[in-house]
């Protein structure tokens, strides 16, 4: 890994670490959203809204685009692959162990 994705990668995680922003991630993962319904949703002021979309599209986590006077925002789903493909590095095979131990406990328990 470069070191401009491991910058990108710290980009993503800080701007993840803010429920605010997780909430703003959540608004808008199913359909763009104008900045004005984000901010009443998420019950912020329209500035400090505009600031957490900012942190997320320099994190690649949000694309914003216009659409007539209206700014618009969606998820990047691209930013988010990258932070699940870091997070699935730790997470090898753990699911698999998990269902292995919960039939063993099962298998235990019947006799």
């Amino acid at each position: 890994m470069g070191a401009e994705a491991a910058v990108d990668l710290d980009l993503a995680l800080r701007a993840l670490a803010d429920g605010n922003r997780r909430a703003i991630l959540r608004l808008i993962r199913s359909a763009p959203q104008p900045v004005g319904t984000i901010a009443e949703d998420v019950g912020l002021s329209q500035q400090t809204t505009s600031h957490h979309l900012g942190v997320l599209r320099k994190a690649g986590l949000a694309v914003g685009t216009r659409e007539g006077t209206r700014h618009l925002f969606a998820v990047d789903t691209g930013g988010l692959a990258a932070v699940r493909s870091y997070l699935d590095d730790f997470w090898p095979g753990k699911l698999a162990d998990l269902k292995t131990a919960i039939e063993s406990r099962q298998e235990d328990a019947r006799g």
